[in-house]
């Protein structure tokens, strides 16, 4: 888990930012929540990892979430296993 600092907290609220601005309400959903749900518990490791995944397409994060389309070598791990369950996606009303 990472400590909050200030330094990391501005980090935080940027990938926060661009998790919920996707372009499309299904992925602003999938990917916004998922932020939301595990960003507390990860490692400077994993949120490097979150960084630069979030710059990949939405289709194509989409697709490797859903099992549709085979997740590349340097995202392959817990980080986009635990995203393929989508039972943290919770739909605002």
């Amino acid at each position: 888990m990472t400590e909050l600092t200030p330094d990391n907290a501005g980090r935080l609220a940027r990938l926060k930012f661009r998790a919920w601005h996707r372009g499309t309400r299904e992925a602003d959903y999938m990917i916004g929540c998922f932020f939301d749900k595990f960003h507390a518990e990860w490692s400077d490791e994993e949120i490097d990892m979150f960084e630069r995944m979030i710059e990949e397409e939405d289709v194509d994060i989409m697709a490797w979430a859903l099992g549709t389309q085979s997740i590349p070598e340097e995202y392959q791990g817990p980080m986009l296993t635990r995203m393929m369950q989508l039972d943290y996606v919770d739909i605002p009303r």
